[in-house]
């Protein structure tokens, strides 16, 4: 396992470096959020990390990929097009481990769900969240507040809400 934790942040890795030759636009979500996500999963991995904090940063992961490509997308093909590529990414990803067996429903369930699910639906759900609150600040201020506000909210969500399920886990439930 943790060679292909490693393998994937190599690949993450070399994607960022190559995008720096051809830098695009800014965008809300870039390699910077991607790669900081992936690092967050892969610590998280390495220290034998509870599955539901895990899930969180591979939702985390998961929504700066999926929303960086809605970004991509020259073209608008449907209505809401963002977040039905969110939605479908988390849902396919969690089949996914379901049909592969990654989820170990004899680890322990929240909330009736696998521990690795419930971070990945709570912490996808918090992602878009802050997403949608950081592009209602600048919306409404016509610019960001500070240099990297997007990372920072977004990183910022993760670890707080992984610091809540820690001590919900540890110490409340």
């Amino acid at each position: 396992m943790l060679k292909y934790i490693f393998v994937l942040f190599f690949q993450l890795f070399f994607i960022f470096n190559l995008s720096l030759l051809n830098p695009p636009l800014a965008h809300a979500h870039c390699p910077l959020c991607v790669a900081g996500a992936g690092a967050g999963l892969s610590f998280s991995r390495i220290l034998g990390i509870d599955d539901s904090i895990t899930g969180i940063w591979f939702a985390a992961f998961l929504g700066a990929m999926s929303l960086w490509f809605a970004n991509t997308l020259k073209k608008r093909f449907i209505p809401m097009q963002s977040f039905v590529i969110y939605l479908a990414t988390f849902i396919l990803t969690v089949l996914s481990f379901y049909k592969f067996g990654l989820v170990n429903e004899h680890n322990g369930l929240i909330l009736n769900l696998p521990k690795l699910v419930f971070g990945v639906v709570f912490g996808g759900a918090i992602f878009y969240s802050t997403d949608l609150i950081n592009q209602a600040i600048k919306k409404s201020k016509g610019k960001v507040l500070f240099p990297y506000q997007p990372i920072i909210f977004s990183l910022g969500a993760m670890l707080l809400l992984s610091f809540v399920v820690f001590y919900l886990i540890n110490y409340v439930i």
